[in-house]
């Protein structure tokens, strides 16, 4: 046996010339020499001792060494023969390549090489093994689309067999519906063939899947893959919720009255100046000309502490009523809420507390019907584990309280939270925070008297409130091993 080390292809006007030296007898006739130049033209590549002939052919490869051409029309086939040798693969040509082509490249990747020259002419590549075709596109394309045709005839007529597998942590009712692309939610297609089936046994989570072997093997090879132990997530939350109320009221209640006897063509008649008089009222008389009562102070459950003080005569015709009421209210409050909830890896968990409010609503024809709201606290998330260790949440938090009395029933203050986040395991993040300080000063008063120096306080209100709230929310996921029998402390 014997090979050739060194060989030069040289082109040009359409001639082709090859010398050969003869070299040891020590290389085998299938293997070029590792240090054999290429002279393609007129420059000399070497395909180095590690290159890999099916780099950029489907198959990977740690080189992919550069080569130069250099013809005039050359004949297609020949520089297929060219690409050949130098990459070491079987290249099969089909009848419908043929032509000339003309090409100047310098030192690109051999596989980029051979494709530009491919595309140039419209032909394709298909690797099987060690052998490389070329073919017309449409030629390919027809020959692919009749092979596909004899296999499907081929499955069609084929006897189908059984495959029965017990699984272990997927639920087998829910794989046989993603087998028939029939799962709720599920964006992929049918994974049997047109004549498999899949039945699920619930009681022992088992499959038994009848189709063609060929496609059993894939099936049970995507299922020893589907069915594993899903990660488990800690996630805890924090709500606080902090408030700081100050409020200071002080309003005046004014009236006067004055009855004059008068005598009207001999009759006896009575002129009234202010506010009606009763005479016999005893302590405070009704009737004010000036109303202006101290208010809540930024707060609904206590009224104002009021002083009174009536004047009048012994006859009861002249009287004064004074009416102070002030009052000041303080709160501080702060509210911390942990709901805690425990779920697998990318399955939406959901934890909530709170209290239904009845109120009524008009279903038609005068009738009213009682429905119910929810004022909760609630906590939706779903958690994904990413490779590095980290948890990506999506998260929904509402935080609702029982607020004031209105005529159609009880007002509802909600605080809502919807966001995605990403955070270390173990760590934890503010989800939101609001922050929110409000400062009234309102003050009610008689144009001219509210302004007169010392005696104005008494045709005027004031009220002033001063109030600062403040929300967070934390977030803490841990990943935990194995299911928890009990939440941590």
């Amino acid at each position: 046996m014997m090979s050739f080390q060194k060989w030069g292809v040289y082109g040009c006007g359409g001639v082709l010339g090859f010398s050969l030296a003869l070299s040891s007898w020590a290389q085998s006739a299938e293997t070029p020499s590792p240090q054999a130049p290429l002279l393609v033209g007129e420059t000399a590549v070497s395909a180095g001792p590690s290159a890999d002939p099916r780099a950029g052919l489907g198959v990977p490869t740690p080189d992919n060494k550069p080569i130069s051409l250099n013809f005039q029309n050359i004949e297609l086939k020949a520089l297929l023969q060219v690409f050949a040798d130098f990459s070491g693969l079987n290249v099969v040509p089909t009848e419908g390549v043929v032509g000339q082509v003309s090409v100047r490249l310098t030192e690109v990747p051999w596989q980029q090489a051979l494709n530009i020259v491919l595309q140039s002419k419209g032909l394709v590549s298909r690797l099987e093994g060690r052998v490389l075709w070329v073919a017309p596109q449409g030629e390919w394309a027809l020959r692919e689309k009749k092979q596909l045709d004899a296999q499907a005839a081929l499955d069609a007529v084929s006897p189908l067999h059984m495959l029965s597998l017990r699984l272990q942590y997927a639920r087998a009712t829910e794989v046989a519906q993603r087998l028939q692309g029939g799962a709720a939610g599920s964006t992929g297609g049918r994974w049997l063939s047109a004549r498999g089936s899949v039945l699920a046994e619930p009681r022992t989570n088992q499959l038994f899947i009848s189709d063609l072997p060929a496609r059993l093997l894939d099936l049970e090879k995507m299922l020893a893959q589907l069915d594993v132990p899903v990660r488990q997530i800690l996630i805890e939350a924090r709500i606080v919720e902090a408030d700081d109320q100050f409020g200071q009221s002080l309003g005046v209640r004014l009236g006067a009255g004055l009855a004059i006897p008068l005598k009207v063509q001999g009759r006896s008649n009575t002129l009234s100046v202010g506010a009606g008089n009763q005479p016999a009222a005893a302590g405070t008389v009704a009737g004010n000309q000036v109303n202006l009562p101290a208010g809540s102070a930024g707060q609904t459950l206590n009224t104002p502490a009021t002083f009174a003080v009536s004047l009048f005569n012994a006859a009861a015709d002249r009287f004064i009523n004074v009416e102070i009421s002030a009052l000041e209210a303080a709160g501080l409050g702060k509210v911390v809420s942990r709901p805690r909830v425990v779920t697998a890896d990318q399955t939406k968990a959901l934890i909530e507390q709170g209290t239904e409010l009845p109120y009524q609503t008009a279903v038609g024809n005068g009738v009213t019907a009682i429905s119910f709201r929810k004022a909760n606290l609630k906590l939706e998330v779903t958690p994904q584990i990413t490779p590095d260790g980290s948890v990506v949440l999506d998260v929904d938090v509402n935080r609702d309280s029982v607020g004031q009395i209105t005529p159609a029933g009880y007002a509802i203050n909600t605080k809502h939270v919807k966001t995605q986040v990403r955070v270390e395991d173990g760590g934890t993040v503010v989800l939101g925070g609001i922050y929110e300080e409000t400062n009234r000063n309102d003050e009610a008063k008689v144009p001219g008297l509210g302004d007169v120096p010392g005696l104005g306080w008494l045709f005027k209100n004031r009220d002033q409130t001063r109030r600062k709230s403040e929300l967070l929310i934390f977030l803490t996921p841990r990943v935990v091993a194995d299911a928890p029998t009990t939440l941590p402390p």
